[in-house]
């Protein structure tokens, strides 16, 4: 089974979507998959400068705690990201992450040429996402931001668990529903992608 990494894009350590995400990883964990957990807010992430130092290989030039994630990103099989709603988008912490990834793009689409449209998913993606309020279109610009980051690194958007009314810390045991079916999202997500590899290799 290929590895999954688990992205806790919340400021809080225990905020509602880290409940969330961590019971996610609980069940895939429970479904024998590997899963690299990383804390947004406990790493050095800079802004994109937009310097272009990308352009001869398609990595980075700015040498901090992303450089880690960009090896993670290129080995993993599944993706789980969580991350409570700003201002109708992710969070700085993980707006900061994907900006970087402009590196992973220049090299897709400068580099390799890979088409613009062109998208063969090599694995999946899980998002979780809380919002305060019950806007209509709450997650709508979070969705879409998730949804290319994930096809940059090759990546299906496989499903979205996404909850509203929730605000202060601890909101989410109000509801021990949300956190089941994070659980069992979890599970699913390492079935398929062991479904999917199984299929690969046979």
């Amino acid at each position: 089974m290929g590895k999954i990494v688990a992205i806790y894009g919340s400021p809080r350590r225990r905020g509602n979507t880290g409940l969330l995400l961590s019971r996610a990883v609980d069940g895939a964990r429970d479904m024998g998959a590997e899963v690299v957990e990383v804390v947004l807010r406990e790493l050095k992430i800079s802004p994109c400068l937009e310097i272009y130092g990308c352009r001869e290989k398609g990595r980075c030039a700015i040498q901090d705690d992303f450089q880690r994630l960009h090896d993670l990103f290129l080995e993993c099989a599944g993706l789980i990201l969580a991350s409570p709603i700003f201002f109708y988008t992710v969070s700085a912490h993980t707006k900061a992450m994907v900006d970087r990834c402009q590196a992973l793009w220049v090299k897709k689409h400068w580099i390799d040429k890979v088409p613009f449209g062109r998208f063969q998913p090599r694995g999946k993606g899980l998002f979780i996402s809380v919002g305060a309020t019950r806007g209509k279109k709450l997650f709508d610009g979070a969705l879409l931001t998730v949804k290319y980051f994930l096809e940059t690194l090759d990546l299906e958007l496989w499903k979205s668990l996404l909850y509203r009314g929730l605000d202060f810390e601890g909101d989410v045991l109000k509801h021990p529903e949300y956190l089941e079916e994070a659980f069992h999202s979890g599970r699913e997500l390492a079935e398929a992608i062991m479904d999917k590899n199984t299929l690969r290799d046979g």
